[in-house]
């Protein structure tokens, strides 16, 4: 089976198409500035990338743009449209209703409606994304994977906040995780890897890109993770502030005349990695400013690093012990001395890296962990997509 994998935002729109069978990308691509201009970007496999600019003014408009590149005459990855069997859609927030993957109906999208003020910036554009295909591709079977689902498991001591016990039933207030596709799929990876049934491993999934997250994995089943109601708390980010004293909010807004809106912005948006060093959230340009002796940058890269490994820590702890801490996603697939500097904080862990060999591994999968470590450390890299491409052919 083929699999449109797609994973809508508010002015984008990714695409993936996966062969089930041999799990190959037959082509993939984006569509940006949807509503404004417009413009595809398409790489069939094996082949060099196609740039077109055109109007979107709607996703239904991107998603035609997609499908009429798949099928073109000369680049097309499919003969026609009927090779893709199912479609699979990211969606970031699942809420209490959504423990696992669904097929899409009528239900499924009151359901996710329901809950998009939990992720009122990515669950409308991914339900968008959603009737689109379903008016360009009707009676194809579509399937809705969650964020939040993977983390369903954690115990309530885990995901409850200190805050009166009526906000959880009247409003569910509580910590839900984000990136549940990449921890999952990663953990998994880990347990092949090794050897060993996923059931029998206590796994640290260090997901680190420009918004980054921790998740412990206890016999493949998340016990905790980072990111809590929405992805704001946890690890300091490329923009985002991570765990921050509320009272430090309150007391920007005073000194900076900000409404709530306005000082969220400045935490979601102004804040992490970018704000610290006054450079860049782009960690490529905080290691290159950092060489160059610019303090800032080298503040916010000890700030990073320090806080992925208390994370790292204090999930060692939750479970009791750790066989295997895995880093994944654009930083930790691709920044040796971001791993190199939080594992010399765990040492009282028995983690013992082989430095040169993780100075070489650039995007590859790779063990990094020295022969005498008592935790074995791999980098994995992570696949969305093809998570999602399985769950889709799972459900239908």
């Amino acid at each position: 089976m083929k699999v449109l994998v797609i994973n809508c935002g508010s002015s984008s729109l990714k695409y993936q198409v996966i062969d089930s069978e041999t799990e190959q990308v037959l082509a993939k691509g984006l569509c940006e500035r949807i509503g404004i201009d417009g413009r595809l970007k398409y790489t069939p496999a094996g082949g060099e990338t196609e740039v077109t600019d055109a109007p979107m003014p709607t996703h239904k408009e991107a998603v035609q743009m997609v499908l009429d590149a798949l099928v073109n005459e000369k680049t097309g990855a499919l003969s026609n449209l009927s090779e893709i069997g199912a479609v699979g859609h990211r969606v970031v927030h699942g809420g209490e209703r959504f423990t696992k993957s669904a097929v899409i109906d009528d239900e499924f999208i009151a359901g996710v409606e329901a809950v998009s003020d939990l992720a009122p910036l990515h669950n409308p554009a991914n339900i968008i994304g959603i009737r689109a295909c379903q008016a360009l591709m009707p009676g194809v079977p579509q399937v809705g994977v969650f964020d939040t689902a993977f983390h369903q498991t954690m115990p309530q001591k885990a995901y409850m906040y200190g805050v009166d016990y009526k906000y959880y039933e009247d409003y569910q207030v509580r910590k839900y995780g984000f990136h549940g596709t990449s921890h999952s799929f990663v953990s998994k990876r880990a347990a092949e890897i090794v050897g060993k049934p996923l059931e029998s491993l206590k796994t640290i999934v260090c997901h680190l890109g420009n918004g980054a997250s921790i998740c412990a994995v206890d016999g493949g089943k998340s016990v905790d993770t980072s990111m809590g109601l929405s992805p704001l708390e946890g690890l300091i980010m490329g923009t985002r502030s991570g765990d921050i004293d509320p009272s430090a909010v309150e007391y920007i807004a005073n000194k900076e005349g900000l409404d709530f809106a306005g000082v969220m912005n400045v935490l979601n948006k102004k804040s992490g990695v970018e704000g610290i060093s006054g450079v860049s959230s782009d960690f490529r340009d905080l290691c290159a400013a950092a060489d160059e002796g610019n303090e800032r940058a080298k503040l916010a890269l000890a700030m990073f690093s320090y806080r992925v490994a208390k994370y790292v820590g204090s999930y060692a702890a939750a479970m009791n012990g750790v066989d295997v801490i895995a880093f994944t996603a654009g930083i930790g697939e691709n920044t040796p001395s971001v791993r190199a500097d939080v594992c010399s904080y765990l040492k009282f862990l028995g983690v013992e890296i082989n430095e040169e060999l993780n100075k070489e591994v650039h995007g590859d999968e790779k063990k990094i962990s020295a022969g005498d470590s008592k935790v074995l450390v791999y980098v994995i890299p992570t696949n969305e997509e093809l998570a999602i491409a399985r769950e889709t052919v799972a459900l239908v």
